[in-house]
């Protein structure tokens, strides 16, 4: 009895989820696909592209999903968008007059530079935004309801550790590559930069991403030395 009402609040998160993914945060995560998938392949054959084409937008669903989740349970919501960078220094005036669209840029000018030998893939963050019953469910009727940057660690660090899981998974039932693009994926995330998982998880609790970042370097060592 238990287990299928546990069972059922899984399917409704899930669900819920799923309905929280509007078109636009759809299109980001299939450009992001796209864009990771070409630098990884460099079109050199079709059929590997639209491989691991699969392979990058399944790791970024997980990775979304979980942390849409995630937020759900923190009373909260994620938007998923593409990674940009507005400003080029700490003053409010160092500013650019039109964000880089850094989540393309930055993957097709690394592997331009290292010649295909290097890929980047990190090219979606979030951001997240209290539901408005947080503060009378947490806190009462009149209380302040802003998330936290512990929350939003949390949040973050929930999809490093659901795609480094998956990760674990995809190697152990036979799926090389999978595991290892999501190994790499989790690693680029867990730099502590600009808008990306790290940084939200880092600055969320140095603990945590240390806890993290040696999870994923020892999951990158293994990606070099068995796959």
């Amino acid at each position: 009895m238990h287990y299928k009402i546990f069972n059922n609040k899984i399917y409704k998160k899930l669900k819920t989820s799923f309905i929280m993914m509007n078109v636009k945060e759809i299109s980001f995560m299939v450009l992001a696909s796209i864009v990771l998938a070409f630098t990884i392949t460099l079109l050199t054959s079709l059929n590997s592209f639209f491989t691991f084409l699969l392979i990058v937008f399944v790791i970024i669903l997980i990775n979304v999903l979980v942390k849409k989740i995630t937020a759900f349970i923190l009373d909260s919501r994620i938007d998923i968008k593409l990674w940009e960078i507005s400003r080029y220094g700490f003053k409010p005036s160092q500013m650019f007059r039109k964000p880089i669209p850094a989540g393309i840029i930055f993957p097709l000018l690394i592997v331009f530079i290292t010649v295909g030998k290097v890929y980047w893939l990190a090219s979606l963050v979030f951001e997240v935004k209290a539901n408005v019953s947080r503060t009378a469910k947490r806190w009462g009727t009149y209380a302040f309801s802003e998330m936290t940057e512990g929350h939003i660690g949390i949040i973050a660090g929930a999809g490093i550790l659901a795609t480094l899981f998956f990760a674990l998974v995809g190697y152990l039932l036979g799926f090389e590559s999978f595991a290892k693009i999501s190994i790499f994926y989790a690693f680029f995330n867990m730099l502590p930069i600009s808008e990306l998982d790290g940084n939200k998880i880092f600055f969320g609790s140095i603990v945590f991403w240390s806890f993290l970042a040696i999870l994923t370097l020892i999951g990158l060592g293994y990606a070099f030395l068995l796959i």
